[in-house]
């Protein structure tokens, strides 16, 4: 595989990975080993390929059966009302129709997260406030800065995923629920939990149940990534049933496709297998959660998805370390330089075998520090314009912010001579006092009975981890930790003579003083975050001593667990 075909295909596409399918052609017909794809790797087994291969013609030669027959199925094994229930092409259609029928002018998201949530809204005009989780946190999303940071914007949907990605965060139950509660007069709150089978924390994490009986919650759920078959594309929501209704009447009579249906009707038989597919992977995450903080410099995120965030080393860059464990040990990563909230320095590494994980950890070693362990790649070189997704960040900013800097975002990846970031400038109109707003509605705190409190993050490092340089970025000096803006000191603009303008060029106009009135469509709330002050948002001080979250609350292997994580007889 030529390193410039690897560039090329990431170069093509800057909003996510290139498929595994534009790999495989660009080398010899095979793929290289996935760390990318968050996928079940133990499920369908191998006998569930050798069935469906064997009649692979019978499925793809005729039509499926409608969406309602195949979606009556899935509920009879979910012991689900159908009525409750909407399926879609993958969980990125749902979204869609959520988008379109259910976001009048605003929705709030915790970033980074999963890319459509911020993209399809602002796609349609919608105002994306973004509430950026705090790297010195670990990435934990507080409920409660949250639920004051929506208050303060007005904003009029609220979308929590639940684990997170890319960092795998997880909110317990009884804090989502109090959460749902007080934000009851909201148009809208969306539960994403397409990774909510493989964690372990809670031993009924999922809030589907509740779902069902409120006004304004939809349970997004991912089958795709939880069966291992992303190529099928299938997923659900669960809701009231006027809400899953009105889902349910826009889709298409045939939008699922014959190995959707196939999939379903099959799964009764295989409750057990895929039960012990989950518990491997929850053992996996652990395993290889130690062997990478290990490596020196390394920082791994405690996470309940099927995926494991990590910081790389100092002077480490991900593009850099993406291309290069691409091309020489054939080993895709996900680097997170293009998404919100996040940065090239960080990795999403998806949760695979032992046999592979040991592979992945020898070819970290060789490019991270060659043959000096300690000794971290090169920052990316300068004229490489492909990675750290700089582009498409530098989109949002102009999307999202009529008074914005254009490549902003290229400024907060710039270094000077001694590799430290350099510091950006602070966009006047993030300096705009906010207009009153609503006092934000306080919420519940949890009964002494039922305590339900937030695990302190503590990363795992190496015990030889290497010396943190600190990094500056604009959100580290405008962000107080609750995604909104402190105000900066005013200092005496220096004296400088105004530069003499060319004979026959028009002279610049003044700046357009910042809007006064309402926060028109797709411009963030006054004292929001612009899309690249969020990417920045990353804080040069880590925790220590990452204590792993025990192993409990696994499906029974005999039975079929359900979509609130209990076990059905199936």
């Amino acid at each position: 595989m030529a390193d410039s075909n690897v560039t090329s295909l990431f170069r093509s596409t800057a909003a996510h990975s290139p498929s595994m399918a534009a790999l495989a052609r660009e080398s010899d017909g095979t793929g290289p080993v996935d760390f990318c794809i968050p996928c079940n790797p133990y499920f369908p087994t191998p006998a569930m390929f050798d069935e469906m291969a064997a009649r692979l013609r019978e499925i793809i030669t005729y039509y499926p059966s409608s969406a309602d027959t195949i979606t009556a199925e899935l509920c009879n094994l979910l012991q689900l009302p159908p009525q409750c229930v909407a399926m879609g092409n993958g969980s990125t259609e749902l979204i869609t129709w959520i988008d379109h029928l259910m976001v009048r002018e605003s929705l709030a998201i915790p970033v980074p997260t999963f890319g459509r949530w911020t993209d399809q809204p602002m796609e349609t005009g919608k105002r994306v406030d973004m509430f950026p989780l705090q790297e010195s946190n670990g990435f934990a999303l507080d409920l409660t800065q949250y639920a004051e940071f929506i208050r303060k914007r007005n904003t009029k949907v609220a979308v929590i995923c639940n684990p997170n990605n890319p960092d795998g965060g997880f909110i317990h139950k009884q804090a989502l629920v109090q959460f749902m509660d007080s934000m009851a007069d909201l148009d809208l709150i969306v539960i994403d939990e397409s990774f909510l089978e493989f964690a372990d924390a809670e031993v009924e994490p999922s809030v589907v149940q509740e779902a069902m009986i409120r006004p304004n919650v939809v349970v997004l759920r991912s089958l795709g990534k939880n069966f291992g078959l992303h190529g099928i594309r299938f997923g659900y929501l669960v809701a009231n049933p006027a809400l899953a209704g009105r889902i349910r009447s826009m889709l298409p009579k045939w939008n699922l496709n014959a190995f959707a249906e196939h999939v379903v009707f099959i799964l009764k038989e295989h409750g057990a297998e895929y039960a012990q597919s989950l518990q491997q992977v929850r053992r996996d995450r652990l395993d290889m959660a130690s062997h990478l903080s290990a490596l020196p410099g390394l920082t791994v995120y405690p996470s309940q998805g099927n995926f494991l965030f990590v910081r790389l080393p100092v002077g480490a860059e991900g593009t850099v370390v993406r291309d290069r464990m691409l091309t020489e040990h054939r080993i895709l990563v996900r680097e997170c330089g293009n998404k919100i909230g996040s940065s090239s320095r960080f990795l999403r590494l998806v949760v695979r075998p032992q046999t592979d994980v040991r592979r992945l950890v020898s070819g970290l070693e060789q490019v991270l520090y060659g043959t000096r362990r300690g000794a971290a790649v090169p920052e990316l070189s300068t004229g490489t314009n492909y990675s750290s997704g700089t582009a498409a960040v530098d989109r949002l900013v102009g999307a999202t912010n009529g008074a914005g800097m254009q490549n902003l975002a290229a400024q907060a990846l710039g270094t000077g001579t001694s590799g430290a970031p350099t510091p950006m400038p602070v966009p006047a109109a993030a300096q705009v006092p906010p207009p009153p707003q609503p006092q934000p509605v306080p919420m519940q705190v949890p009964s002494p009975q039922q305590p339900q409190p937030q695990p302190q993050f503590q990363p795992m490092v190496a015990a030889a981890q290497v010396q943190q340089m600190p990094m500056t970025g604009m959100a580290d000096h405008q962000s107080n930790g609750v995604g909104m803006p402190m105000q900066l000191p005013q200092q005496a603009p220096q004296q400088m003579p105004p530069p003499q303008q060319p004979y026959g060029v028009p002279a610049p106009a003044p700046a357009p003083m910042p809007p006064q009135g309402p926060t028109p469509t797709g411009v963030p709330a006054r004292n929001g975050l612009t899309a690249a002050q969020v990417r920045g948002a990353t804080s040069p001080n880590g925790m220590q001593n990452l204590a792993p979250a025990p192993a409990t609350g696994w499906p029974n292997a005999q039975s079929w667990p359900n979509a609130a994580g209990m076990g059905q007889a199936g």
